[in-house]
């Protein structure tokens, strides 16, 4: 009985080893889970970008030049158009963050407003470029744009040189609360205040529109009369102007910003006076390129500035 009990204990001792063994092999070649937000299995970058509206040519090109930028180096872009619409941006933004993104590139519909998601991209820690216009809040890698103080001085300098330092100006003004607004307009302003014989008779906006800029410009045509100049903050609002210069029968110094296609159309055909030449294809790859090196943890400059030109008959 001895005997039996003695074999009994030391067959059981040795399952009991050889288990221990098993059960510890098992564990150290289990593949390990992949983390969240890791990227996925191929660590593949996306860069999301939030463009204010694409029912603007200039947006359009510059979505263009983001999607050229893109595929050169191999990343994925998801566009997401705020269709002018600040809670729609907002909305649009907090889809991508929760889309994991490795960057995103925004083009504010309202500088201002657009801070809370610039503030919710801080807290997951996705790193921020501004496009075109400025964010009033949260942490910005990075802004790509024109000097927008600069074109808009080089208009008012352009229409003092054209009117001969003597005349009366209308400035339609793009979208309240945007940084492209209030800097364009800061340049004018800059440019033509203060100056003898020349005066801004009429400010207002015109949202950046075509259909507004029409608009607006017919009524102030009705009660300001004697207009020898028009300063748009951007070509779609100018050609709209123009159509309502060109139904009363005057002739006024039109000068628009950005360079669209149609813009230098009509500059060309000597309808408009000029347009102070953005490039938006060069934004947007400049900001895709710099969102890459962002991703790949190099540093960058907080300002990228694209260069202007003034566009005249050639």
């Amino acid at each position: 009985m001895k005997k039996f009990l003695k074999s009994a204990l030391a067959a059981t001792l040795m399952l009991s080893v050889l288990a221990g063994c098993s059960t510890s092999s098992n564990l150290e070649n289990k593949a390990p889970e992949q983390p969240e937000g890791s990227g996925g299995a191929n660590g593949k970058v996306t860069i999301g970008l939030s463009v204010s509206t694409l029912n603007n040519p200039f947006f359009v090109s510059l979505k263009e030049g983001a999607e050229k930028a893109a595929k050169e180096a191999g990343v994925e872009l998801i566009v997401v158009d705020a269709q002018d619409d600040t809670a729609k941006q907002i909305s649009g933004v907090e889809d991508l963050i929760q889309k994991k993104v490795s960057a995103i590139l925004i083009n504010p519909t309202d500088s201002a407003a657009i801070a809370t998601a610039v503030e919710a991209a801080n807290k997951a820690n996705i790193p921020v470029i501004t496009v075109d216009r400025a964010a009033e809040g949260g942490q910005v890698v990075s802004h790509i744009a024109s000097d927008n103080v600069k074109g808009g001085q080089m208009a008012g300098e352009y229409i003092l040189e054209k009117l001969g330092g003597k005349g009366n100006i209308v400035e339609l003004q793009g979208i309240a609360g945007t940084s492209a607004a209030r800097d364009r307009g800061k340049g004018f302003h800059d440019a033509v205040d203060n100056k003898e014989g020349v005066k801004v008779v009429a400010s207002q906006p015109a949202d950046f529109d075509r259909a507004k800029g029409l608009s607006v410009m017919e009524n102030i045509l009705q009660s300001n009369p004697d207009i020898q100049a028009v300063f748009a903050h951007n070509d779609e609002m100018a050609l709209g102007a123009l159509q309502a210069i060109e139904a009363s029968g005057k002739k006024i110094l039109v000068i628009g910003f950005d360079a669209t296609d149609d813009a230098v159309k009509a500059v060309n055909e000597g309808k408009m006076a000029a347009t102070v030449a953005q490039k938006p294809a060069a934004i947007g790859e400049t900001a895709v390129q710099t969102a890459v090196k962002v991703t790949k943890g190099e540093k960058v400059e907080s300002f990228i500035p694209v260069d202007l030109e003034l566009v005249t008959k050639k």
